[in-house]
């Protein structure tokens, strides 16, 4: 702990001489806006030609916010805004002295490309929140729900609005209708909205915007000017349904004798969405059988190290309004909840006897789900959402032909509840959230929690105009069940109380419960002058478990760590900004053990040419890992340093891209990796874009862990050399016929392959050098064999191992007869995963979609190349085709 004290003392006394010399952001007076009631509607078409906009007068004079912050724009911008009984009007003049060189990029909804303006609107006047209505030079929209005062941008959100846009010879012009309904406000008789308006000239990436915010100002929707006038507004209730019809046919190649895959199936299904506005505040959303079949597939991914994989989730009835129910309560994706559990495919699958066949469901049904969620006037954010998911069954074709089923996952509910109080002048807030699963197990399912509970408290305080920040959270979980149930989450890798060299844990198979602990407490300074830094400790308890309805990696941890950065912000004729920052971080277990020292140092330059660069060079010393032998005792990792540098050139060009290597490697060259990143962008006409991806890693790792077994009824844990390449490429295709009408193309091959060699076994995990932490196995004592292994080392009767497709037999002591065995762990594994989906909004809100999916996976020989390896799953395995038709209609109020 004494390398923590001291950083600590350091830390707090660098503060306190920061905080008093320091420069202070710049103070800059709240522009106002005074708006007026319409006398006569304009035609949204996109032109400002009608005398309905002579009821208010323009507001110009748009400051500079990047590359050179608090100068004036290459071309000024000037804008109008109006309203009456349902709808808010604003009208955007953009000056543009070549409107020739105007970027009119073509996209789908939400595509953000080309020139652009953003009219940001915090209706709540939070200082926190505010609603984004983007508008391009070509008339496609976007919508995005800003929180965290301007650090998190959500572009989930689709609102009914209308909007157009048109270019001239002076430049090009806006109008946006944009509907109350969309929007949530309190009841004052004259409502005062936060308000800023922000422009994008694409060819000379410059933003400018209407409200100067400094760069070195903390916050961003905190600082944004004031819209006034706005009086006697009616609440405007929301009301919208929406219903799908999905016509599905699938094509697959058919497994002989398998009734439940003969080739082909085809499906008709239908569900219901629909938003109600409870009050003007708070919202509900309802969904029914819902149908997920225009959802992008997962990546390709492999994890070596055992621990799960987290997948963004990309279903829209969860991903929209998110922010109000995220509570990320640690580092990486740890977080309280993770949809993804709602409609996961089934803990079981089917038990089968020989010569049946079952059909088992993919995912578990939601049969409904709703959310209430909103944020009233007086700063308080609510969010609940529940939901239920249904029995699930396999179908089993027995032998005489006939049927039974067999549960494969039980009816489960899923409770989240999120609440959150600004108060301090906007400065502070304080907020909670409860999570709930419940299963209806019937005295089946043993092996499943019963209940789980998490509870949790956030809070964030700023000062000195929010230049200082204190913010942290802490949470409780209890996870219930039978003794089985506790006793596996127990000996789950992120767990691991099964360690016997552990003493401050102890595997207990009689409890029905877990209860832990984890949390966050963090200090720094994020605005004014150009130091930037924090401080704090995260912790994680063992018995802590969150994976029933949130996401959680390991736990048995308490870090410390510290952040320090200085921003070169005021451009040069060389480049338009610099961040140069270094991180420390140490790692300890709940039994005081230092697990691990981490130091790193980084920089991240613009160009003036609008290239950028990044890079950094990072090591980790006294590296010890409790999960490394998963179950077994502490093993010590070598000291490893790693680098990487990524470059890109200009984005706003018709062809962009970014090149990148990283470079991982550790003393006595137990460990290294290559990483190569190649991300192109073209856009040949406004209506066509193209992206190709390219990311190759290659690893070798002298310890890569492989499985147990027993030798001498002591645990034997066998490692071995792995040389693992991975090659993931990704070609995505748009083309936008009108910005309603869009045709996208998506395809990713994937391919991992491991390949083991000098397999070795664990000595002393603990010692200093790798040639005493292992011993190698030599020829007289391992032997790989195709054919099945199946061997009674003990003369009892009992086959003490049974491999039927081959592996390894190890005779450790060399006394011809084979002590045990274990598979061949080499791996090549390749997937095929592509999509093209048509999209046509043919009114506001209401789409059709068109989708054809191609899918397949596979396991390669080894010994063949990555290229040839993939070139084999795309062009000659057969795959799964998917067709479907999804038409919805939104009927709004």
């Amino acid at each position: 702990m004494k390398f923590t004290a001291v950083f600590v003392v350091l830390f707090i006394c660098f503060s306190s001489n920061v905080f008093t010399q320091t420069e202070e952001a710049v103070k800059v007076p709240k522009r106002i806006y005074t708006t007026k009631r319409l006398i006569k509607r304009p035609v949204i078409d996109g032109k400002i030609n009608e005398g309905a906009w002579d009821a208010v007068e323009w507001s110009s004079d748009f400051t500079e916010k990047n590359p050179d912050e608090g100068t004036p724009p290459a071309y000024q911008t000037k804008f109008k805004v109006m309203y009456d009984k349902k709808f808010l009007y604003v009208a955007i003049r953009a000056f543009d002295d070549e409107p020739e060189l105007i970027q009119q990029r073509l996209s789908r909804r939400d595509g953000f490309q080309g020139d652009r303006v953003n009219v940001i609107i915090d209706s709540y006047h939070d200082k926190r929140t505010a609603f984004v209505f983007t508008t391009t030079a070509a008339g496609v929209k976007g919508e995005e729900i800003v929180s965290q005062n301007g650090n998190n941008w959500d572009a989930s959100w689709n609102p009914i609005w209308y909007t157009n846009a048109a270019v001239d010879d002076k430049g090009y012009t806006i109008e946006m209708k944009i509907p109350f309904s969309q929007l949530r406000f309190g009841k004052a008789k004259e409502q005062i909205w936060g308000f800023n308006i922000n422009r994008t000239i694409f060819r000379l990436q410059e933003r400018s915007l209407w409200q100067r915010i400094p760069n070195n100002q903390a916050g961003f929707i905190s600082e944004a000017g004031e819209l006034h006038g706005l009086k006697n507004l009616v609440s405007q209730k929301q009301l919208e349904i929406q219903p799908f019809t999905v016509l599905q046919y699938d094509k697959y190649p058919a497994e002989a004798g398998n009734p439940f895959r003969d080739g082909s199936d085809l499906t008709l299904n239908a569900g219901l969405d629909a938003k109600i506005g409870i009050t003007n505040d708070l919202t509900l959303d309802l969904t029914i059988n819902p149908d997920f079949g225009q959802v992008e597939a997962d990546p390709g991914a492999i994890a070596l190290d055992g621990f799960q994989i987290f997948f963004r989730e990309q279903r829209p009835f969860f991903v929209e309004n998110f922010n109000i129910f995220d509570f990320e309560f640690a580092n990486g994706q740890d977080n309280v909840f993770y949809s993804r559990r709602i409609g996961r495919n089934p803990h079981r699958g089917a038990s089968l006897q020989d010569g049946e066949f079952a059909d088992v469901p993919q995912n578990s049904t939601i049969l409904g789900a709703a959310k209430f969620s909103g944020k009233t006037k007086n700063g308080w954010s609510i969010g609940v959402l529940e939901s239920v998911t249904a029995n699930e069954y396999a179908t089993i074709r027995q032998t005489d032909g006939t049927e039974r089923e067999q549960i494969v996952e039980p009816l489960t509910n899923f409770f989240v509840a999120r609440a959150q109080k600004d108060f301090n002048e906007r400065n502070s807030f304080i907020g909670g959230i409860f999570t709930a699963t419940n299963r209806f197990l019937n005295g089946n399912f043993n092996e499943l929690h019963k209940a789980a509970y998490t509870g949790g408290l956030d809070f964030q305080h700023n000062w000195k105009n929010r230049e200082y920040y204190l913010d942290g959270n802490v949470i409780f979980s209890k996870v219930l069940g039978s003794e089985e149930a506790i006793t596996a989450t127990q000996k789950t890798l992120r767990h691991n109380f099964q360690r016997v060299d552990a003493d401050y844990l102890s595997l207990d198979e009689t409890k029905t419960s877990l209860t832990g602990t984890g949390g966050r407490l963090e200090l720094g300074k994020n605005g004014g002058g150009s130091w930037r830094y924090s401080g704090g400790v995260i912790w994680r308890s063992p018995e802590l478990e969150l994976n029933d309805v949130g996401f959680l990696r390991q736990t048995d941890e308490i870090i410390q760590f510290g952040n320090l950065n200085y921003l070169w912000q005021v451009p040069t004729e060389t480049y338009r900004n610099i961040n140069i920052g270094f991180e420390q971080f140490s790692i300890y277990d709940f039994g005081g053990n230092l697990n691990r020292i981490g130091l790193e140092g980084k920089g991240e330059i613009s160009w003036i040419n609008n290239w950028w660069t990044e890079g950094g060079y990072g090591i980790n010393t006294n590296f010890f890992d409790n999960f490394f032998l998963r179950g077994g005792p502490r093993w010590k990792r070598p000291n490893t340093a790693f680098a990487y540098l990524f470059f890109g050139s200009d984005r706003s060009k018709l062809f962009s891209f970014t090149l990148g290597y990283s470079n991982r490697h550790s003393q006595e060259s137990v460990v290294g990796r290559d990483r190569f990143v190649v991300r192109t962008n073209y856009q040949p006409t406004d209506a066509f874009s193209m992206s190709f991806n390219v990311e190759y890693a290659n690893l070798f790792d002298r310890t890569q862990y492989v499985t147990e077994t027993a030798f001498n009824n002591d645990a034997r844990y066998i490692l071995g050399r792995i040389q693992n390449q991975t090659l993931t490429t990704t070609l995505r295709l748009n083309y936008s016929f009108t910005p309603d009408i869009s045709l996208q193309f998506y395809g990713q091959p994937f391919i991992s392959k491991g390949k083991f060699s000098n397999l070795n076994y664990v000595l002393n995990p603990l010692g200093n050098s790798i040639n005493d932490r292992i011993a190698v196995y030599d020829d007289t004592q391992i032997l790989l064999t195709d054919d099945a292994i199946a061997i009674d080392a003990n003369n009892d009767g009992v086959q003490d191992f049974n491999l039927p497709n081959g592996g390894y037999l190890v005779d450790e002591n060399r006394d011809g007869d084979a002590d045990y065995a274990f598979r061949n762990p080499d791996f090549s594994f390749v997937q095929l995963q592509t999509n093209l989906v048509a999209r046509w909004e043919y009114i506001p809100g209401s789409e059709l979609f068109l989708v054809w999916a191609r899918g397949s996976v596979g396991n390669t020989d080894t010994d063949t190349d990555l290229l040839n390896s993939v070139s084999d799953q795309v062009f000659r395995e057969p795959a799964n085709d998917t067709f479907l038709v999804k038409f919805t209609y939104r009927f709004a109020r």
